[in-house]
């Protein structure tokens, strides 16, 4: 058995049987890290190999805590993990140590995980780039001269690279989905609120970023997601949510697939992009699953004007104090400059403009969802680009206006909150993997995830086509 082939379950399940142990896990685990972390960046702060080992035969020796006991995970450099550095891509916060678990993390370790260190990110996770002045670049698995996305391009690489069998990531503007297209695993952006963030600072207005669970399988992602999932009493907008596993033994009812397209042209997608997502579409058809066109919706220049206007004011009401401090503000990318300074200069008009405008994308959508059970869009509009790029300033030669406008196709759902399961769509003729986004209307999380396991038990792409390392 090659235990770093292994799904996250799988292992668990020999781990409880004990039909292998932790410490072997850990060695094989370590052991991957140290033949192909260098090639792809994706682990970074890792943690002395003795004292994991050390961990790993004290969760052997311990009873069982939960259905993560003894498996080794990395987190996302967003969220602190006690005892390990916080960096947030940024020098600002390089080698700073967090005191405590986040929420979402103590809930892993509740369940038995052990944490090795942290997966890469970009600065303070803006941007689906993976790129930062502390820990450098991490490269796409599938071609080390491209990006691996972001922000949780760590993550997704790890896993791709099998470094890791399960991760965890955040998204706010597609950061669950744009990497794990680009690495060929599956990654979901939960209903909103079913994770709940920190309890802490502003508790009501910025509903936008969400912390979800990365894998090889949808099983491993149901089971993360589980385990992340939750009401949190301090938090008023927290929700729960049904379980995700386990996945019923027959498929699902056949699915109305509503195709989203570019979007009545407002998308550009560069070439090729249409062509792995229609074939993936015709393979859902063959499936049982009926699809159909859908005229664009909404006007997308709206929701992306409410984008942009809620997310600046959400990065300016967190990084404010950063900027306002001449040596701090010194150490920001410009992109960071530039979102706090554009929510800096909004007025309440501009604020309230853009949350109605976002109500009205809501109930436009329901009302989408009367006639379609899961609505379609790319995982990204362009593939995989070149890994020393800040980012795309073109797709399809139309100009991308601002450092993330080359993501628009990923603001429809996160923009209210719904629920996406980015699946993994194949590849195109230039060798590089991409993926599509299955949208599904307020907690119907465990239907998206059952669809999910449907389409990779006829596809099963992860391990059809790992990376060559």
């Amino acid at each position: 058995m090659d235990i770093i082939e292994q799904e996250a379950l799988t292992l668990s399940h020999l781990l409880e049987r004990g039909k292998l142990s932790a410490a072997e896990l850990m060695h094989a685990t370590l052991a991957r890290i140290e033949a192909v972390n260098g090639r792809v960046n994706a682990i970074v702060s890792l943690r002395d190999p003795d004292t994991l080992m050390a961990e790993a035969r004290a969760a052997d020796a311990e009873p069982r805590k939960g259905w993560l006991h003894g498996i080794p995970i990395a987190v996302k450099d967003l969220a602190n993990v006690a005892g390990l550095p916080t960096s947030m891509g940024s020098p600002i916060f390089a080698g700073q140590i967090a005191p405590k678990d986040d929420l979402m993390v103590a809930r892993l370790r509740a369940a038995g995980a052990i944490f090795i260190g942290k997966t890469n990110t970009p600065e303070f996770g803006l941007g689906s780039h993976t790129y930062n002045p502390v820990h450098g670049a991490t490269h796409n698995p599938y071609a080390r001269d491209r990006s691996a996305g972001g922000s949780s391009g760590g993550a997704a690489a790890a896993l791709a690279s099998r470094m890791l069998s399960v991760a965890d990531g955040s998204d706010m503007m597609g950061s669950l989905r744009n990497p794990a297209g680009w690495n060929n695993v599956y990654g979901m952006r939960p209903t909103w609120g079913s994770v709940p963030a920190e309890p802490a600072a502003d508790l009501f207005l910025h509903q936008l970023a969400t912390s979800g669970p990365m894998a090889r399988t949808p099983g491993d992602l149901a089971a993360l997601n589980d385990t992340m999932t939750g009401r949190d009493p301090r938090q008023p907008l927290s929700c729960d949510l049904a379980p995700g596993l386990p996945f019923t033994a027959q498929n699902g009812p056949r699915q109305r697939i509503g195709w989203l397209g570019d979007w009545g042209g407002a998308l550009p997608y560069e070439g090729g992009i249409d062509d792995l997502s229609t074939a993936a579409l015709r393979q859902l058809e063959d499936m049982g699953h009926s699809v159909e066109n859908v005229p664009a919706p909404f006007d997308m220049d709206l929701i992306w004007d409410s984008w942009i206007t809620l997310r600046s004011f959400a990065v300016a009401g967190g990084s404010a104090a950063l900027h306002a401090n001449p040596e701090t503000r010194k150490l920001l990318k410009p992109a960071a400059i530039w979102e706090i300074e554009r929510g800096l200069a909004m007025s309440t008009s501009d604020i309230y403009r853009a949350s109605a405008t976002r109500s009205d994308w809501f109930r436009a959508v329901m009302a989408l969802f009367e006639d379609y059970d899961v609505l379609v869009l790319p995982s990204a509009q362009c593939w995989p680009f070149d890994v020393t790029l800040d980012h795309p300033t073109e797709i399809a030669g139309v100009a991308m206006d601002t450092y993330h406008r080359w993501m628009q196709v990923v603001i429809p759902a996160g923009l209210i909150g719904l629920p996406v399961v980015n699946i993994p769509a194949g590849f195109g003729a230039n060798g590089l993997p991409g993926g599509l986004q299955l949208i599904g209307p307020r907690g119907s999380d465990g239907p998206l995830l059952q669809l999910a396991q449907e389409w990779h038990g006829v596809t099963d792409w992860p391990n059809t086509r790992p990376p060559a390392l």
